[in-house]
């Protein structure tokens, strides 16, 4: 157990009365703090990411995610709806308020550094019974009483039991503070998320659309052909067939985009009916993401923050249990003015006083105060566990995400190629139809490969796009600890990385 007491000054007095050693003595004794000095505990932290060998990442000079990260996606479209949701998303203005709560919970405690002083007037008229025992005032009188009366009390903080649930709570605005950070930045990823999802779900409906009218075309041609004898019924049928089916794909498509759309509405704070997505086809690749040091890890996601705060205000709380320990140590006083006439009440003789203190240590609670104190030991335990989970779940989210753009970009050129040698097939399926030499079944086999590896192009692209935004939020996007607020219940309205 620690216990830091200020400096103390001696007073020089010839003859002290009770009442000024009193409080000396605890003006001496107010500087003293019980419980243990926070220091944040360790957290394995390798040297660097294990995914980021052989990834081409920009370097921060080349790429700065900047206070709005999702503008290095240089779409105009994207940074218009992300502004709105700093503005009216439903979240994110819960969480404000929560942290509002979490800055006046400071400051309702921070009060208790104060004396309380209570004020009241009151008026009575009073008749002593005849029958009652002789006393200075005479049996039967009937008199008025008129008072305003004060009373201050306050407890001296000798052990630092205000202090440390001040610190406690201030702790807590601070967690909640980066509780704020977190909703922001999960919101706005939401959003590019699901924007970034429609738009790979327009890609698949323009390729599904111009694919319909190439087989509308083909089936107009064999169509043709059948009416001159040089093709079969079931080739028309086959043709029919792969025109149907890629038509129900493309109605397909708008099932999901419709949904996608609607999520960005709520997003931005609109009902679904005010809002629509204009579409707009994906077709560029993610830029590359900076992702940095594992220590800067730390000090970037917000998540992590509010862990290490929460872990500060648990430790606080062990030294609030330990101050039970120690006697409660009150002063208290009472003063105003009492008159059994009105017109004399503000006067002189009318003055009324008392002051006085009292200490109080409970000699016998049946082990209450040791299970307080083994229970906040025990709160401390659980956040330390927390966020060395939380900081090995940064890491895990940040390599995922790593490995993922690093493997899908392979892919990608990978099934580019595949593309390209699925279309070789097609034109030669085509020609071979065209000349007699194949059946239309061999034309709508190379119709379908072609297809499948144009769809499964365009989603890998969709999920490098997804995969990056994944990645931002991973690495805590634009935001770091030191937009907390040292002081949130004296600080206006908290920055949350989005400016």
């Amino acid at each position: 157990m620690s216990l830091l007491c200020g400096h103390k000054t001696g007073i020089l007095v010839s003859k002290p009365i009770a009442g000024t050693i009193f409080f000396a003595s605890m003006l001496l004794l107010a500087g003293c703090t019980v419980g243990p000095n926070y220091r944040r505990p360790a957290a394995e932290v390798p040297a660097t990411y294990k995914e980021v060998e052989n990834w081409k990442q920009a370097q921060p000079n080349d790429q700065n995610l900047g206070g709005n990260w999702w503008e290095v996606f240089q779409d105009p479209q994207l940074n218009a709806l992300e502004a709105q949701v700093t503005v009216s998303n439903q979240n994110l203005k819960a969480a404000e308020a929560q942290y509002t709560q979490a800055r006046a919970l400071v400051r309702y405690y921070r009060a208790d550094y104060f004396p309380t002083i209570s004020g009241g007037a009151s008026a009575t008229r009073n008749r002593i019974s005849n029958n009652r025992p002789a006393s200075v005032v005479a049996n039967g009188t009937t008199y008025n009483d008129f008072q305003i009366p004060f009373e201050l009390s306050y407890e001296v903080d000798v052990w630092g039991r205000v202090r440390r649930n001040v610190e406690s709570y201030r702790e807590q605005a601070q967690a909640s503070a980066a509780d704020l950070a977190t909703v922001n930045l999960s919101m706005h990823a939401q959003l590019a998320l699901d924007y970034f999802q429609a738009r790979t779900l327009d890609a698949e409906d323009q390729l599904l659309n111009l694919t319909v009218t190439q087989y509308e075309q083909a089936l107009a041609l064999i169509q043709s052909r059948y009416a001159g004898g040089l093709a079969s019924d079931v080739e028309v049928q086959q043709a029919e067939t792969q025109l149907e089916t890629t038509r129900a794909q493309a109605i397909d498509v708008g099932v999901a985009r419709a949904q996608y759309e609607h999520a960005v509405a709520i997003l931005i704070g609109k009902p679904p009916a005010d809002f629509s997505l204009a579409a707009l086809p994906l077709t560029a690749p993610p830029p590359p993401i900076p992702a940095g040091l594992p220590s800067e890890l730390l000090e970037r996601r917000p998540d992590i923050a509010a862990a290490e705060r929460r872990m500060a205000s648990a430790n606080a709380q062990i030294g609030v249990a330990k101050a039970a320990y120690y006697p409660t140590i009150s002063l208290g006083a009472t003063g105003g003015f009492e008159s059994g006439v009105i017109s004399t009440l503000i006067s002189g003789p009318s003055i009324l006083w008392s002051a006085g203190g009292s200490a109080v240590e409970p000699l016998f609670d049946a082990g209450r105060r040791r299970a307080n104190l083994d229970q906040a030991k025990a709160a401390y335990d659980q956040t330390v566990a927390n966020y060395r989970q939380t900081v090995l779940t940064g890491f895990q989210q940040v390599e995922d995400n790593v490995a993922a753009l690093r493997i899908l970009e392979n892919e990608a050129q990978v099934q580019e190629k595949a593309v390209v040698a699925a279309q070789k097939y097609l034109e030669l399926a085509n020609t071979r139809y065209k000349g007699g030499v194949t059946s239309y079944l061999e034309v709508t086999i190379a119709q379908s490969a072609a297809l499948t590896d144009e769809l499964t192009a365009v989603n890998i692209l969709g999920r490098r796009m997804v995969d990056a935004v994944t990645l931002v939020q991973a690495l805590g996007g634009s935001w770091n600890s030191s937009e907390l607020p040292e002081r949130p219940e004296c600080c206006g309205r908290l920055t949350t990385g989005s400016k």
